[in-house]
């Protein structure tokens, strides 16, 4: 790419950013959870007829828009904003605060939304300037399960035309203002949720040996999931297994009839997760019997884990220092959070990269998935700045 349009991005993203950054105000002023986002599908749809980006709707909210620049058949590369907000009250003390009550956009995704609006402004201005076409994905329901990325790719998203690559971006709090981070190949974990039901005969507390103790057959049960990692999993093999939730009885002196445990299993490694699914269930089924219990157990398999191209990352690694500087790129750790993102990146070469938004000095700190999360918003001028450079400029 030459070095000319590079640098119009760049101008383009700092002449729009205070335009956008109303826009990401107005959007987390806003927030709707996740396959509820109708008013966040339509304002998007209003901005992108504005620009008259053609556009479908897919997965209800889901926004699918095309930009064509110059020979629009020679490559077609897609980028994704998630939109879907969190059921947590907001507790900043902000001018756009959210209005909705018990909703906020507590993990950035009004940013990416705004990054990806941002990021059409400039493709579209510039698509004279650019080869290919590039397909803006609008995502719905990134926050809960089948995840948003499954349906639409259901819908077709991946297919006429079809992407040869994919990217996406991810506020990132320990990361300061004006830096992003890259990683090739295993990002983030798969997700799977653990639903057990301990049924037994309850009774008298002071009467234990009538009574078969859900309350015991359930600790014992948390203690020996445990080895199901520690036991059988590589060590060198990112594996979480956690039992997050527990309830059973409602007063003192009752043994409950039932107990009810809720958790969350995490891998790195399809072969593995799955392997480990059917361990969790023999050894759970097999120890509740052995204490005289009835169990009801379910894993609920959620996303797969992200996996980065290599080759497409390190690519992208290097337009960013080329953007940012070397100084401003460093390399995104593992983390054991999951990304619906993983279902495009186990069909299509994908990049999920990080995009800083902390800033120490000013005391934005605070993670995602809190009550006071909140982004420096220097950020969406570099976020819309890399979308756009990476729509624009060949990958590979």
């Amino acid at each position: 790419m030459s070095e000319p349009l590079q640098q119009q991005i760049k101008d383009l993203a700092k002449q729009l950013a205070p335009e956008l950054i109303e826009v990401r105000r107005f959007l987390h002023a806003h927030p709707e959870l996740s396959y509820k986002e109708f008013k966040t599908s339509a304002y998007i749809q209003q901005q992108l007829t504005t620009l008259n980006i053609p556009f479908q709707v897919k997965a209800t909210t889901g926004v699918i828009g095309l930009i064509k620049g110059k020979n629009p058949d020679k490559r077609v590369v897609a980028l994704r904003g998630d939109m879907d907000a969190l059921p947590i009250t907001e507790e900043n003390d902000v001018p756009y605060k959210s209005v909705n009550p018990g909703i906020m956009h507590a993990c950035g995704h009004d940013v990416h939304t705004t990054c990806l609006l941002g990021a059409a402004k400039i493709l579209n201005t510039l698509k004279d300037e650019w080869e290919g076409t590039v397909k803006l994905i609008f995502q719905p329901g990134e926050e809960k399960n089948p995840g948003g990325a499954s349906l639409l790719i259901k819908e077709g998203v991946l297919e006429n035309p079809v992407p040869q690559n994919i990217f996406a971006l991810h506020v990132h709090s320990g990361l300061q203002v004006g830096k992003l981070s890259f990683r090739g190949g295993m990002v983030m974990a798969s997700a799977d949720e653990i639903y057990i039901v301990i049924r037994a005969k309850g009774g008298h507390a002071a009467a234990p040996q009538n009574t078969a103790d859900t309350i015991l057959i359930a600790s014992h049960l948390i203690v020996s999931l445990q080895q199901i990692v520690s036991r059988n999993n590589d060590p060198f093999n990112p594996s979480v297994l956690s039992i997050t939730s527990f309830q059973g009885g409602y007063t003192t002196n009752v043994i409950p009839s039932e107990v009810k445990l809720m958790g969350t299993f995490r891998a790195m490694n399809e072969e593995w997760r799955f392997k480990a699914h059917e361990l969790i269930t023999k050894l759970s089924t097999e120890l509740v019997h052995s204490m005289g219990a009835e169990i009801d157990i379910k894993i609920d398999v959620g996303y797969p884990f992200v996996l980065n191209n290599e080759k497409l990352s390190a690519a992208a690694r290097e337009k960013a220092e080329a953007y940012l500087g070397a100084e401003n790129i460093e390399e995104t750790e593992l983390r054991m959070g999951a990304e619906d993102f993983a279902y495009y990146s186990h069909r299509i070469p994908g990049c999920f990269f990080r995009l800083g938004v902390g800033n120490i000095a000013k005391g934005i700190s605070i993670g995602v998935h809190t009550p006071t999360f909140n982004i420096d918003e220097d950020a969406i001028e570099i976020g819309m700045g890399m979308m756009a450079l990476l729509g624009a400029s060949p990958t590979s």
